[in-house]
């Protein structure tokens, strides 16, 4: 019975660089309205930001895929999980070295290579990080406990664009309008330092170097004469099929808030310097979705998961409430956002668990609340956008649970391939980028509407999938306590 307490004390180092990703990540969307002007840039050119960054993890597990190819042997299981994040948190810290020069010169280019080598760092972290959080622990909760770090991520997400723009603009209260390109460079440069002191902080804990995936494999399918075994990743249609899930996943959540500072500003007239709650309330709304869906990841009966339910979600509202309060924004504006809320409530509660009825469930939402937001203006279209968030955020979790669920051996073969389609933040936000140059940011966001349709199609499809590998998603849920 002492090994459970370990097993959450590793899984709290763990999720540490769950939160730099968040954090930089949520950041990109303060720097893109900002390089916008001050390098007189077109929408679809700022939207450049999104794509150095994104495919950067393209690039990484490229590089990953083809030295395991070498080696004749998966990086990770030579190296070490452990040793494969702190690696990746060097690299990224690397990174952001280049914001120094950058900023000094003008240089958007050396900014988006900062930018690029500090994704190429996130991707190595990204391909030991989810597996290991998915089975540090009982199988039946792993979806949750990678949606308890998604909401640690989330956090990240939502002090990170209060950072950068309180660094780059100073106070609201100061009234800056003008950004400067040198006040990028210390937020940066202090990231990586932090990157660098966690990174030996993590390769000195007791976060395990090695996992048994075949042991995994088996408990997913307890019918073994059903269990497949195929020589490659690429064979299993979960995960081919989720590959381009987790690439249009990335696509609309990214380019849905990417673009929506050009819609805030252009389309309503709402200041550069004042965009950055209505950025933190996006990524704060993935925070208050994954909350909800951690709930099933505590080892508590099912009353209270019931209660952490109801109660997660609005603790989370109440920690952006309180971060943009102490940044001096005016937060009652979105008081009414808690009924949006309790609707994502709703759905995560009518999924009871079932990762592919959740996805369906959600990309359903993110349809409605797109469509809304093109419908109507002002405050309306506001929230609908923002609201994008809230539907976007277990949808990680779910689709890689689903991808890799039954894969054994190929885990982190498979890990690498969906963090490789991770590009669809960049190519899709360019995508709508380019239409918004075209026919207007606010019609721009039909983009989303498609990434949301395939995600429905995906939920369907890996569940029927799945079945007939005799894995049952709704066994998995009942297991979890649902």
């Amino acid at each position: 019975m002492r090994h459970q307490p370990t097993r959450w004390a590793q899984f709290g180092v763990l999720i540490t660089v769950f939160f730099f990703w968040g954090f930089v990540a949520a950041s990109n969307d303060i720097l893109i309205p900002v390089f916008k002007k001050a390098f007189d840039l077109s929408q679809a050119q700022s939207q450049l930001v999104a794509v150095a960054f994104y495919v950067a993890y393209t690039v990484g597990s490229l590089i990953y895929f083809g030295i395991s190819k070498a080696i004749g042997q998966d990086v990770l299981n030579r190296i070490g999980y452990k040793n494969g994040i702190c690696a990746g948190l060097l690299i990224s810290a690397l990174g952001t070295l280049l914001f120094y020069p950058a900023a000094n010169s003008s240089s958007f280019a050396l900014m988006l290579s900062g930018l690029f080598i500090v994704g190429l760092g996130f991707a190595l972290q990204q391909i030991a990080a989810n597996p290991l959080a998915i089975v540090m622990g009982n199988p039946a909760t792993g979806a949750q406990r990678l949606t308890l770090a998604g909401g640690v991520n989330n956090f990240g997400t939502t002090i990170g664009p209060l950072l950068v723009s309180f660094a780059i603009f100073g106070s609201v209260s100061a009234g800056h309008a003008d950004a400067s390109i040198e006040s990028v460079k210390i937020p940066y440069l202090v990231l990586g330092l932090a990157f660098a002191l966690v990174a030996v902080f993590i390769k000195f804990s007791s976060v395990p170097n090695h996992i048994d995936l075949d042991a995994l494999a088996n408990d997913e399918a307890p019918d073994v004469g059903k269990r497949v075994h195929l020589r490659s990743a690429f064979a299993y249609p979960q995960l081919v099929l989720g590959m381009l899930a987790i690439f249009v996943y990335v696509g609309v959540e990214v380019s849905s808030i990417s673009n929506l500072p050009a819609y805030l500003h252009e389309g309503l007239g709402i200041e550069t310097q004042h965009l950055a709650p209505y950025v933190s309330l996006y990524w704060a709304s993935l925070m208050i979705g994954r909350w909800t869906g951690a709930a099933g990841a505590f080892d508590v009966g099912a009353g209270m998961k019931k209660l952490l339910m109801l109660v997660l979600p609005f603790l989370a509202f109440g920690v952006y409430l309180a971060v943009n309060a102490i940044a001096r924004h005016d937060v009652s504006q979105f008081y009414g956002y808690a009924f949006v809320i309790v609707l994502m409530i709703a759905a995560t509660w009518l999924s009871r668990g079932n990762p592919a009825r959740m996805l369906l469930y959600f990309a359903l939402c993110g349809i409605v609340a797109l469509l809304i937001g093109m419908a109507t203006t002002g405050k309306a279209s506001i929230v609908a956008f923002i609201s994008v968030g809230l539907f976007c955020s277990t949808m990680w979790p779910c689709i890689f649970a689903l991808a890799i669920t039954g894969l054994g051996r190929h885990t982190n073969q498979g890990s690498s391939l969906l963090i490789m389609m991770i590009m669809g933040g960049g190519l899709v936000s360019w995508a709508q980028g380019a239409l918004a140059d075209t026919v207007g940011v606010h019609a721009s966001f039909w983009v989303g509407v498609a990434c949301f349709a395939y995600l429905a199609f995906y939920a369907l499809r890996a569940s029927a999938l799945l079945r007939r590998q005799g894995i049952d998603l709704d066994r998995l849920a009942a297991e979890r306590g649902h």
